[in-house]
């Protein structure tokens, strides 16, 4: 038992000092290169973000979306042209943790609690 208790102290212990950041204000603004999965296959595209809008370089088309923060580290965007039903749904983008000139970060619908995807973001510029 007190073997027992000892490992699960020191796994507890162990936890606590690792700390992934979360330095979400250096990457707000700024224009990115992001890989993320979409329908089981890695997809590449980049942004040009300021506090307000954000467009969007995928598979050779342009979309341009409003942003609002929601707070350091999560913001929804809404398409401003939307073509269809599906684009006129906001997205819910959680910056999870940062690194030097990257950040890893979930997304998905608002209201959406299931299939979040995660994707990773590297800032150029």
């Amino acid at each position: 038992m007190t073997r027992f208790l000892f490992i699960i102290g020191i796994s507890i212990c162990i936890q606590s000092c690792y700390h992934q950041d979360r330095n979400c204000i250096d990457f707000k603004t700024g224009t990115f290169e992001a890989e993320a999965y979409l329908n089981g296959q890695i997809v590449k595209s980049k942004s040009i973000r300021n506090d307000t809008i954000e467009i969007d370089y995928f598979n050779g088309k342009t979309d341009t979306s409003s942003i609002r923060w929601i707070n350091e580290c999560e913001y929804i965007g809404t398409k401003l042209h939307p073509k269809n039903r599906q684009e006129e749904k906001p997205l819910h983008i959680k910056i999870l943790y940062t690194d030097k000139d990257s950040y890893t970060f979930e997304y998905g619908y608002v209201g959406q609690k299931k299939n979040k995807q995660q994707g990773t973001a590297k800032k150029t510029h």
